[in-house]
């Protein structure tokens, strides 16, 4: 499949999740006696709910990414690991 066709999938179930979201939590709105919502209401759930899972996808990338590049292995490592390290690549000269 192409990276074109993969992607434009993707985004179209993020935004049905996004929807499918928005709508169950207007239901358990109502359903709790809050009310039914205005065009505003709405608006915002949508742009809530959409940001976080946004955010909730940036951040899951950001984290595989950084776990298959390495960056995680290097923030593990500890001063004392690198001076080890610093004087095997030099060592001392008599």
């Amino acid at each position: 499949m192409p990276t074109l066709l993969k992607r434009t999938l993707l985004t179209v179930a993020v935004v049905a999740l996004a929807a499918a979201g928005t709508v169950g939590t207007a239901s358990v709105w109502t359903a709790i006696g809050g009310g039914p919502l205005s065009v505003h209401g709405w608006i915002a759930m949508a742009i809530g709910i959409g940001g976080s899972i946004a955010l909730a996808w940036g951040l899951m990338t950001l984290a595989f990414r950084s776990d298959r590049d390495g960056w995680d292995a290097q923030a593990d490592r500890l001063p004392a690991d690198d001076a080890a390290a610093s004087r095997a690549a030099h060592p001392p000269e008599a």
